[in-house]
């Protein structure tokens, strides 16, 4: 049951990593089509760039070893930012196709941390 719980750990990280990296790519990188995705929601640009910086960091953060609580806080700001996607669409009436994505993200964001083997957690000791 380990091995099988750890193949989708790594499945459902995996594609989250794609996913939040490029994405947050193209934000730092103020992509045309990332701004044009942003502007029903009526943030600033220069929010747009800061988004993605911390996406990219926080998937950095979440792959490489070591670093269990820097993880704990990156999991939770990208689940943070995923529901802050859903609900900024929600609020702005931009409720279409493009409130998929933020949804499936956040879920894998949760099923990352729940499927994160024993390594990457942190332990009480209490």
């Amino acid at each position: 049951m380990e091995k099988r719980k750890l193949i989708w750990f790594w499945i459902i990280t995996g594609i989250l990593s794609i996913c939040i990296f490029t994405g947050g790519l193209f934000q730092a990188l103020q992509m045309k089509q990332t701004i044009q995705g942003f502007k029903p929601l009526g943030y600033p640009t220069y929010f747009i760039s800061l988004i993605g910086v911390w996406k990219v960091l926080g998937i950095i953060a979440i792959l490489i070893p070591g670093f269990k609580l820097l993880k704990e806080w990156a999991y939770a700001g990208i689940f943070f930012t995923m529901s802050g996607a859903v609900i900024s669409h929600i609020a702005s009436n931009d409720v279409s196709l493009q409130i998929i994505a933020p949804v499936l993200l956040a879920v894998f964001t949760v099923l990352s941390w729940y499927l994160r083997p024993a390594n990457r957690k942190i332990v009480n000791a209490g």
